[in-house]
């Protein structure tokens, strides 16, 4: 099992005086702090037109990401596809994958916010084969040669060569959980990742799907499943609960503020509660018992993405976390 952690959203909570300035380079210190602790990679997502901020320009942030670390893989966890024009998405990857010499995963999903799309003038009932269209361009643009691809969405010549080339093929992962999207990594992506509502029981149809499809239709070469969790260590679940309580919950009403295009102003006492139960919080002995249950039911070969940024949290129990993931859990997963 691979132990990696993120994802760097760069929020400001209502309740914060940190500039936008502030949060940034908070990013870039967590970020080395997940190399010098030995985990294996680091994360950011991406949405647009957010009051707190919401990190939109993933790219950038890889880019300085690659620059302040030395060995861990770096990706996007998810970038948007359908709002990206697919020249530019393949170009800024390929620059970013040679800044980091050949460590980026470009994780791509269709997206969901109406007020994106509206604002980014792309149609939402096109998502789906934009998202297909940006995968196929983007293998085109990097492979050696003119692009030799006639885009659907771009009106760019074959004959054109997209430069810089990456130094090797950049893995594609995409996201989703309905039974089209995960089959659609399948068949087009070189990885899956799972969202992290997904139970242990639904994650495991789901790999076994892919797999499935992969054996039966021929599909070779390497596909790597990505699983994200929320969590956090602690000298206790209540002390791990309590550091990323706040910060968890904030960005879970923001997600379902995001994901359905209205306001919300409370998470449910319910949803709380599942939410809670959803996390994996506790001593680095706890969570390692937790992590080992993914490890029995999906195989040795998964990638946990383990989600302690949480806005809002103190920045020096972000990185203690970090350590202690490294260092206490890490080497027993």
């Amino acid at each position: 099992m691979e132990l990696g952690t993120g994802l760097f959203t760069c929020q400001r909570r209502p309740d914060e005086a940190r500039s936008m300035s502030d949060l940034y380079a908070e990013a870039l210190e967590l970020g080395r702090a997940i190399d010098d602790a030995g985990l294996d990679s680091a994360w950011v997502s991406e949405h647009h037109f957010a009051e707190d901020g919401y990190l939109s320009a993933t790219m950038p942030t890889l880019g300085a990401l690659a620059a302040a670390t030395d060995d861990i893989e770096i990706g996007t966890c998810i970038a948007l596809a359908p709002l990206y024009d697919g020249v530019r998405l393949a170009e800024d990857a390929a620059t970013v994958d040679l800044l980091s010499d050949g460590r980026l995963t470009l994780g791509l999903a269709i997206g969901s916010n109406p007020r994106e799309f509206d604002a980014f003038g792309v149609p939402r009932e096109e998502r789906v084969a934009r998202l297909e269209d940006r995968v196929a361009l983007c293998r085109a643009a990097w492979s050696d040669g003119p692009l030799e691809y006639d885009a659907d969405f771009h009106d760019v010549p074959p004959d054109v060569s997209v430069t810089p080339k990456p130094a090797d093929e950049i893995p594609i992962m995409l996201g989703g959980k309905a039974k089209p999207a995960v089959r659609r990594a399948a068949r087009t992506a070189d990885a899956w990742c799972a969202p992290s509502s997904l139970s242990l029981a639904g994650l495991k149809k789901r790999v076994e799907d892919i797999r499935s499809i992969r054996e039966e239709e021929g599909l070779e070469g390497d596909f790597d499943i990505y699983v994200i969790k929320h969590g956090f260590v602690g000298d206790s679940r209540e002390d791990a609960w309590n550091a990323m309580r706040e910060g968890y919950l904030y960005i879970q009403r923001r997600y379902a503020e995001i994901f359905s295009g209205e306001s919300v102003d409370e998470l449910s006492a319910d949803r709380k509660r599942e939410l809670k139960d959803q996390a994996i919080v506790g001593t680095p002995a706890q969570v390692t018992a937790e992590l080992e249950t993914y490890r029995a039911a999906l195989g040795d070969d998964i990638h946990v993405i383990f989600r302690t940024y949480h806005p809002g949290t103190p920045t020096a129990d972000m990185r203690e976390c970090i350590y202690r993931l490294g260092e206490e859990v890490a080497p027993n997963c």
